[in-house]
């Protein structure tokens, strides 16, 4: 195995440059192709964030009588999948509208009367904190007597959701891509090095070594590019997660736009899986070159 490793490591240094160019076209495709994993995460934990405070606000018709809203809210309050409900005033939404808004509060000042209408903040069940759930608990309310409209963040959920699965169907689609691409490009590595070295291959041959002995070296060469092409590619997009992160955080506080890292399972599967496109790479190259 030592002799091997070390026949693997003397051909990469004879070809530095096509190996070179191999291992970054390599690490270029794991970099992209974990941004799209690494999206997909945290925008799978952004959904999960607003599951657990999810909550449906719904606004009541104006002038509605005391009897009546009290009504309405032993009737939402009946509903299974709500756990609390909580009555906000007209008065009340916009005095914390004047806190939210601080130093813009006095455009408020001058208002001939409140615009704002009275609502009820309705807090969901912990079993029942799913979009598909929170549209069907939105529509019931909304047909309520006396509820005007129901709001839960559908339009910039819905538009989120848009982006979300069409940027996940671009990385499977982009990360085929990229495969095929690795994969072509190790296979056409291994086989320039094959042809270098042919009249060696065929006096190993002659001389009895087996098809197994003169594969292990190329093999571990493309478990080699493999390997780094992952690192690097890995590196590249910590390096660039920091440099976001860091930026985000100097201008923001909110855990809204909290971003994590990769665990260490998935960036290990990401190598492990750079290292699988460089050995099948080879495999193709030497099946051709060696007629197996």
């Amino acid at each position: 195995m030592k002799l091997f490793f070390q026949k693997a490591i003397h051909d990469i240094r004879t070809n530095r440059f096509l190996n070179t160019v191999t291992i970054i076209t390599m690490g270029l495709s794991v970099l992209i192709v974990s941004a799209f994993t690494l999206f997909i995460v945290n925008a799978g934990d952004m959904m999960r964030y607003w599951e657990k405070g999810v909550q449906v606000m719904a606004y009541l018709e104006p002038d509605i009588q005391e009897a009546t809203r009290l009504e309405i809210q032993d009737e939402i309050q009946s509903i299974s999948e709500v756990a609390k409900v909580r009555f906000i005033s007209s008065t009340e939404a916009l005095n914390q509208l004047k806190i939210q808004m601080k130093r813009q509060s006095s455009i408020l000042n001058g208002l001939d009367k409140n615009p704002l209408p009275d609502a009820f903040e309705i807090h969901m069940a912990a079993a029942a904190r799913n979009l598909q759930q929170v549209e069907a608990l939105a529509n019931r309310i909304e047909s309520v007597k006396g509820v005007a409209e129901v709001e839960y963040g559908q339009q910039w959920l819905g538009r989120f959701l848009d982006v979300f699965n069409l940027l996940r169907l671009a990385g499977y689609a982009i990360g085929g891509i990229f495969f095929m691409a690795a994969v072509f490009i190790v296979a056409n590595t291994i086989r320039l090095v094959l042809y270098s070295r042919q009249e060696e291959i065929e006096i190993m041959r002659l001389v009895g070594a087996t098809d197994g002995f003169i594969k292990a070296p190329f093999y571990i060469e493309g478990l080699i590019q493999g390997a780094c092409g992952g690192i690097i590619g890995v590196a590249a997009l910590f390096l660039a997660y920091f440099l976001v992160v860091s930026n985000i955080q100097q201008d923001f506080s909110s855990s809204l736009l909290t971003i994590r890292f990769l665990p260490p399972g998935t960036f290990l599967s990401i190598i492990l899986c750079s290292m699988f496109v460089g050995w099948l790479g080879c495999y193709l190259s030497l099946k051709q070159f060696l007629r197996v």
